[in-house]
């Protein structure tokens, strides 16, 4: 399994995936949003979509993880 974690503090803006949905490499995970500014959380590998543990509107951090992939 990986974990796909936030690269910047900011707010989930958007999630792109759902659980169980099979994804590519370079595929966007989820929309974050910092400083005004929408950066997008690609998956490094491909896989399935395992747990989603963010919400839309959420705060993270740095680090946060925000998706497990299987």
């Amino acid at each position: 399994m990986a974990d796909v974690a936030a690269h910047i503090t900011g707010t989930v803006w958007k999630i792109e995936v759902q659980v169980g949905q099979q994804i590519n490499a370079g595929d966007t995970l989820v929309i974050l949003e910092s400083m005004k500014m929408e950066m997008p959380v690609e998956a490094e590998e491909g896989g399935t979509v395992k747990e989603i543990r963010v919400k839309e509107a959420q705060s993270v951090n740095e680090g946060d993880v925000l998706v497990v992939l299987g």
